[in-house]
Formats: C-alpha cells, structure tokens, sequence
C-alpha cells in the first residue's frame, strides 16, 4: 500500500493542475465583462497580411466611461507591425456605419459626435484621447 501513496499523490497534482489550466482557459476577460454594452457600428481590416495591417472601428459607447472605453480598445483585435483605431460615439444615430482605410476613416460629418478614439501603433504604442476632433 505504501508504494502506491506517491502515484496517488502525482495523480492528484496532475488532475488538480489539469482542472486549474482549464478554468483559467475558460474564463478569460473580454469585451463582455466591461460595465458599458458596446455596439460595433462598423469595421474595416485591409487585405495585407504581409505588411501593416489596418483595423478601423465605429463603436457606439452609451456612456463617457473614460477607462471602459480604454479597456474596450485594449480588447480590440491588434497585429504585430499593424495599426488598430477604435472611434467611439456617444449617440447610436450619429455613428458611422461605414468606416475605411483613408484618413479620416469616416465622413466628416461624424467627427463632431466622436467622443473618443483609443489607438494602437506598429509598435504597440497605445494612446487614447477624448473628444478628438475638438
């Protein structure tokens, strides 16, 4: 019986370590634990998949939550060498539902609805700013 103790005790430790990988796996922080309900209006991402990928979203963000809407970008889809803006406005209606690869990524006439932009640079440089185009 007492040669058997050891394997028990590996046994144990490996079915307890196995248990552990797997919650920590399973419940990862996303997009849905932030205290806001974001609502993705638009998205655009170039077919470059050699050289800097482009990702451009329209978020409509019901609350000036400033730090959510940091964690919401931090969230965001990011490429090693590529670029990612996250545009966020405060009004459902006057939210793009069209962005693309050329600068201002929208139509103009949503800039003064935008209350917040969060990007993330080649070089993994992150910066957010408020009301951005006032």
């Amino acid at each position: 019986m007492s040669n058997r103790y050891p394997f028990y005790v590996i046994i144990l430790i490996v079915v307890a370590l196995l248990f552990w990988i797997g919650k920590e796996s399973l419940t990862q922080p996303g997009v849905g634990d932030l205290e806001l309900d974001f609502e993705e209006m638009a998205s655009f991402r170039n077919e470059n998949n050699t050289g800097p990928v482009l990702r451009v979203y329209a978020v409509f963000a019901p609350d000036t939550l400033w730090d959510v809407m940091r964690k919401y970008g931090e969230f965001m889809p990011h490429t090693k060498y590529g670029n990612t803006k996250v545009f966020f406005f405060g009004q459902k209606n006057a939210t793009p539902t069209k962005v693309g690869p050329d600068e201002p990524f929208f139509d103009i006439s949503y800039q003064e609805h935008c209350i917040g932009v969060y990007e993330k640079s080649a070089m993994g440089q992150e910066r957010f700013r408020r009301y951005p185009f006032q």
